[in-house]
């Protein structure tokens, strides 16, 4: 299975590993789209990490939103490791998402936004 070549993996332990300084790092380095691939829900190695990355990334939706960035930028989907096909077809999907959506205009309201948002 291939999927499109602009695409950069970043394999961690855990998705709930992620602070939410990581996505907003991201946006603000030129980074046009994010897809956290998560263990399928209820399947989670550390328990409730996959939980906790979903809510993550939907608060940070919400700044990204409130600092002029397209939520649909950042997208969390729960994907068994064995599953190829379905990986690759969302990734296929969050590429043409970003396609559609052009570059980021990361404004500087969102390192100020990140930073205050508490979460």
């Amino acid at each position: 299975m291939q999927y499109p070549p602009n695409v950069r993996i970043i394999r961690t332990p855990c998705t709930g590993r992620l602070e939410i300084d990581y996505y907003m790092q991201a946006f603000e380095n030129g980074i046009d789209g994010v897809l956290v691939a998560g263990c399928e829900e209820g399947s989670c190695h550390f328990k409730d990490g996959n939980l906790l990355a979903k809510r993550r990334v939907n608060s940070i939706r919400t700044v990204l939103a409130e600092a002029g960035v397209e939520a649909e930028r950042l997208r969390m989907v729960n994907v068994s490791a064995a599953a190829a096909r379905p990986l690759v077809e969302y990734i296929k999907e969050m590429v043409e998402t970003v396609r559609k959506l052009g570059p980021v205009k990361v404004k500087e309201t969102v390192n100020k936004t990140s930073r205050g948002a508490g979460l």
